[in-house]
């Protein structure tokens, strides 16, 4: 509980489990804030106005439950957070949490968003303190998949990509509460092209396997023309078109080595991912991999450890 109040906010912590308490907490600095997984025994916080008084950092927290239901009260606002929901609160007023007691560890992620550096007018954010906020929209689904996914993103990347995954959780954390605030319009212009991209790249990943996938569908499907599309990528370290075959190819390489896909034939694999032409993919692959598809199965076949 210590490292609780440390890492995050002095707040007077009591729980039932205080003599076996069990808690874990990681803390991931990052661009633009931070983003903590916390696990731990169920308990119940309290900021108080004099807590208050003696240390506030000035932060605002989006917070996603993972497990059982989280009770929370700020700024006059009461609601109880299922598993999935996402709510806001910040450190400059009083806090109740209540994590109820179902039996088993609580699991939360907190993404830290200095108040300074919100890109939003005064303290417009106060209005949604303390409120489930709405995730049934493409920004809300992303932030809770790079939320719900974030410790398993860090365990294979190095600082270069986690900054850049902290500049676009920020991005993120941004629109999605200005969503909520009918405020988008008023967001930085890197801000709003950031979460495009990040919506274009859930878009292609989810439909790598549709061989009309191509910059023009991509720009249709986001109500852009193909010269945006090619505009947001300049700079990026690959083309939109670059993108989707570089994917492609991974997915082909990985069933290529499945021995539960033995079945397939590697033209069966490549028509699953979206390539036409099986002398095509061949000759792409080749490229990118320095061998044939074919090679690269025998051999994985030949591999008395696979």
């Amino acid at each position: 509980m210590h490292r609780m109040c440390q890492d995050i906010m002095p707040t007077v912590a009591t729980s039932g489990y205080a003599d076996c308490f069990r808690g874990k907490i990681n803390v991931f600095d990052l661009a633009g804030g931070a983003v903590t997984t916390l696990t731990f025994s169920p308990l119940s916080g309290r900021r108080s106005p004099a807590l208050i008084r003696s240390y506030d950092p000035e932060d605002y927290y989006l917070f996603m439950v993972h497990g059982s239901p989280i009770r929370v009260e700020q700024s006059g606002n009461v609601t109880c957070l299922e598993a999935g929901d996402i709510a806001l609160f910040d450190t400059s007023h009083p806090l109740a949490a209540d994590f109820l007691d179902h039996g088993r560890q609580k699991r939360v992620t907190l993404m830290r968003l200095p108040r300074a550096s919100l890109p939003l007018s005064g303290d417009a954010a106060d209005r949604l303190l303390g409120s489930a906020l709405l995730v049934r929209t493409q920004t809300g689904a992303l932030l809770g998949q790079f939320l719900s996914g974030f410790r398993e993103k860090t365990a294979a990347h190095g600082s270069t990509e986690l900054h850049r995954l902290g500049r676009i959780g920020f991005d993120l954390a941004s629109t999605f509460l200005a969503s909520h605030l009918d405020a988008q319009r008023t967001l930085p212009v890197e801000t709003r092209e950031q979460v495009l991209r990040a919506r274009i790249d859930t878009f292609i990943d989810h439909n790598l396997g549709d061989r009309e996938l191509r910059p023009a569908t991509i720009a249709a499907a986001h109500h852009i023309s193909v010269r945006t599309l090619h505009q947001l990528f300049q700079g990026q370290p690959e083309t939109v078109g670059a993108m989707v075959r570089r994917r492609r190819l991974e997915r082909c390489k990985d069933d290529l080595l499945n021995p539960r896909l033995e079945h397939l034939t590697i033209g069966d694999i490549a028509a699953r991912w979206g390539f036409r032409h099986p002398a095509d993919f061949s000759r792409a692959f080749r490229a990118a991999y320095g061998a044939p598809p074919r090679d690269l199965r025998h051999a994985e076949s030949r591999d008395p450890e696979a």
